[in-house]
Parts: structure tokens; sequence; C-alpha cells
């Protein structure tokens, strides 16, 4: 006969077997769903400034100034496996020295059983709009999108990509006024 130790470590196994399989089943049952939703994103006032940067260098670079308006309803991404999304704002540009420029400039932790529907109105940005140069003067071509990623709780962690997408360019002049 098997010792006590023996029977506890099979029932344990075979418990987790059964558990593991539970969980991947779980999984499959939300890894298809389309988790993208429409975000409206408007831009209320937009300012670019020369200002230097202290942190690298003392040269003079682009700093933008952006306030928002943003409403989405996030209510049908939420099901069973989804424990939180987390939010970001993020813009996306071109200049002549790089191709592609992606600045975050506003997130946002919601959890489930919070408010899902924002209209969120006049927001600044919760991060400096930065350039690396001076690629923000004159911009015609400054895209804001909104994104998430969904923490789970088993499975994947996705990054969905909204379906609105507000396009704003900064102004020919730069601002001298205070903020």
């Amino acid at each position: 006969m098997h010792t006590v130790l023996t029977r506890g470590n099979a029932t344990v196994a075979y418990s987790l077997s059964v558990l593991a399989c539970l969980t991947f089943c779980c999984f499959l049952s939300t890894v298809f769903l389309d988790y993208r939703t429409n975000a409206n994103i408007n831009t209320v006032r937009v300012l670019v400034k020369n200002v230097p940067d202290y942190g690298a260098s003392r040269e003079k670079h682009d700093l933008g100034f952006v306030t928002f308006d943003l409403e989405t309803n996030l209510t049908d991404v939420f099901n069973w496996n989804v424990k939180q999304l987390f939010l970001f704002l993020t813009a996306e540009y071109k200049t002549s020295e790089n191709l592609l420029n992606q600045v975050v400039l506003w997130d946002k932790i919601i959890l489930r059983g919070d408010n899902a529907v924002l209209d969120l109105k006049n927001m600044n940005t919760k991060y400096y709009f930065w350039d690396d140069g001076n690629g923000l003067k004159d911009n015609k071509n400054i895209s804001l999108y909104l994104s998430w990623n969904i923490i789970p709780n088993a499975g994947l962690l996705p990054s969905v990509l909204s379906t609105g997408r507000h396009t704003f360019k900064f102004p020919s002049e730069y601002s001298v006024s205070p903020i």
C-alpha cells in the first residue's frame, strides 16, 4: 500500500492539473473577444514654447501644452476576466529627424466596478510634451489616440487601440505667455 504522503502528493498533483486545465479553458473563452471601442478626443487649447531642457542639456527644445476633451464608454470592455484597465493617451507625430515620435501625455487606471464612462472636459496633460529638438513648432500632423492595457485574471495582457483618433496642429509661432 501507498503511504499517506504519496496519496496526498497524488491528490494535490491531480487537483493542480485540473485547475490549470480549467484556467486555460477560461482563458480561451475571452481571448478572441474584440475589446476595441470608439473614443472621441478633441483639443481645446494648443501652445508651443521653446524652453531650456535642464535635465539633459542647456539647449532649447520644444515644449507643447495641450488641453483636451475625452469622451468614451468602456463598460463593454469589462467582462469576468478583466480586473482593471490601464488607459493612456498618446501623441504621435513626424519630424525631419525622426519618422515616428510617440509621447504618452495622460494615463488613468480603471478598476472593475469603477465608473467606466469617461466624459472629461478641459483636461491638462499629466506628463510633459517634450520634443528632442524643434519639431513641434508649425507641425501640422499631430495625432492623439487612446489605448489601454487589459489586466486579466488569467491569460494574455493585450494592448488595445481605440477606433477614434484626433489630428491637430501646433502654432507656427512660439508662445511667450505664462501657462
